[in-house]
């Protein structure tokens, strides 16, 4: 994917010369114009880049027109790769949304703060769930695959918090030069979950990436699920002291799959064609034992690593795991497959099911799950997540910078943090800090806008929503 806006912007700024060639360059290569239809369309690019960036006179237009930047680059900072980079990142985006809750027209049960799999506010006597993922990017060419696993992690975000799902929502991008087709093949690999669990997909959108401005046939997209509940619901907060920690079976999602394809390994791809989570969480609502559990999550976000980190940070409780355990929960061919390339299963999104049982409950909650399971480790007072080893030693349980390395090429990336990570982590959270200013003047500006018209504190809804 070109993005020619993006080399346009970049090569006038730096007051370099060739960026009119380049553009020309792109054209005949990914459109396969002529040189003088291709430099017409180079120009038009230019025009609109330099108009673009014109000044306008009402101040607050300047502001809203103008980009905080923080100088770090999404990829030197870990941004979508699910380690400890990524946590700051999501924290100031939780921040950001929190911000706005206090003015909510409901109530809001589960804060973008709480950091847990869905969101969820209370209505009417119910607690309503959503939750949004976005499609894995390596599965680009493998819109199918893609479309299926995306709506599987939305989903089972939503089921992991006690709730009955009830629809789904999908999103789609495609950039110009790419075949339709990809676009069906991605619903259709939704629909195929919808149609499997009983979910339907009710709504969407589709829209190309970048316009005119993004050459290439790249496919970006999110589903969204949601679900609700009366009652009691599971939260990342309610692990207590004395819990057990019983896994299911994980075969993993899109990560595995483009671990598998990208190394040549593709049959391995079978094993994540499952719904094993859906029909384990409905198996145990069904049988009663779903309320016996104090929290559940999936493994996904940095993997064990990180998920449990964020249970131990949010519970304040020390989480004590056996590695045998964890590793005979990984699917046995996904597990010789990432043994086979060096990659961490703990640091992986294997997307088995963690569930924090108090100890007299376990037996019962394994006998209701129709999927492999076993008890993988304890809960104690304290703070922090630890692994035991074969040999009974014990040592600290933390994400690294980023998710294990699960490509060629994520592997010349690393996992590590950039030797300067503090002065980034600075650099962020200043921007952070601008934008949060530029969001409170728009609000403001746009309040005074209504001012003796109408009451522009939010309507606490009643009764029916019509």
């Amino acid at each position: 994917m070109v993005d020619l806006e993006f080399i346009a912007k970049r090569a006038l700024r730096q007051g370099c010369s060739y960026a009119r060639r380049k553009l020309i360059e792109e054209y005949m290569f990914s459109k396969g114009f002529t040189k003088e239809l291709a430099s017409k369309f180079a120009d038009a690019v230019l025009a609109e880049i330099r108009l673009s960036e014109s000044p306008a006179k009402n101040m607050l237009v300047q502001k809203v027109l103008s980009t905080e930047g923080s100088g770090v680059a999404a990829g030197v900072f870990g941004v979508g790769s699910r380690g400890a980079g990524d946590i700051l990142v999501h924290d100031l985006i939780a921040r950001t949304a929190h911000s706005a809750n206090a003015n909510s027209s409901v109530n809001v049960v589960i804060d973008p703060l709480d950091h847990d799999d869905a969101g969820a506010v209370e209505w009417e006597g119910l607690t309503l769930f959503c939750s949004v993922d976005g499609a894995h990017s390596r599965l680009s060419n493998f819109p199918f695959l893609m479309g299926f696993h995306d709506a599987r992690a939305a989903l089972r975000d939503v089921c992991a918090k006690g709730a009955v799902p009830v629809a789904l929502v999908d999103d789609v991008h495609l950039a110009d030069d790419g075949d339709v087709s990809k676009i069906l093949e991605f619903v259709a690999g939704v629909s195929a979950v919808s149609e499997i669990t009983g979910v339907p997909l009710v709504a969407g959108s589709t829209l190309r990436v970048g316009g005119d401005m993004v050459l290439g046939d790249r496919l970006v997209g999110a589903v969204a699920a949601f679900g609700v509940t009366k009652g009691a619901y599971d939260s990342k907060k309610n692990v207590k002291p004395g819990d057990v920690v019983i896994m299911t079976e994980g075969a993993g999602g899109g990560t595995v799959c483009t671990a598998a394809i990208y190394s040549g390994n593709s049959d391995v791809v079978f094993e994540t064609l499952n719904l094993d989570f859906f029909f384990a969480l409905k198996a145990l609502r069904e049988k009663g034992a779903l309320k016996l559990a104090h929290a559940i999550t999936d493994v996904t976000n940095g993997g064990v690593r990180g998920d449990l980190e964020v249970m131990s940070k949010k519970s304040g409780v020390r989480i004590t795991v056996e590695r045998e355990a964890l590793l005979s929960m990984v699917n046995a061919k996904v597990l010789e497959l990432l043994t086979k390339l060096k990659i961490d299963p703990l640091g992986l999104s294997l997307d088995s099911l963690l569930l924090f049982v108090p100890r007299e409950n376990a037996e019962a909650v394994l006998s209701a799950l129709p999927v492999k399971s076993k008890v993988v480790g304890v809960v104690d007072k304290g703070e922090g997540c630890f692994i035991r080893e074969k040999d009974g030693t014990i040592s600290e349980l933390k994400p690294k910078f980023r998710e294990s390395a699960y490509t060629g090429l994520k592997k010349l990336v690393g996992e590590e943090a950039p030797p300067d990570r503090a002065v980034l982590e600075k650099a962020i959270e200043a921007a952070w800090r601008r934008i949060t200013e530029k969001k409170e003047l728009a609000v403001s500006a746009v309040r005074r806008r209504y001012s003796g018209s109408l009451s522009m504190s939010a309507p606490r809804f009643q009764g029916d929503a019509t």
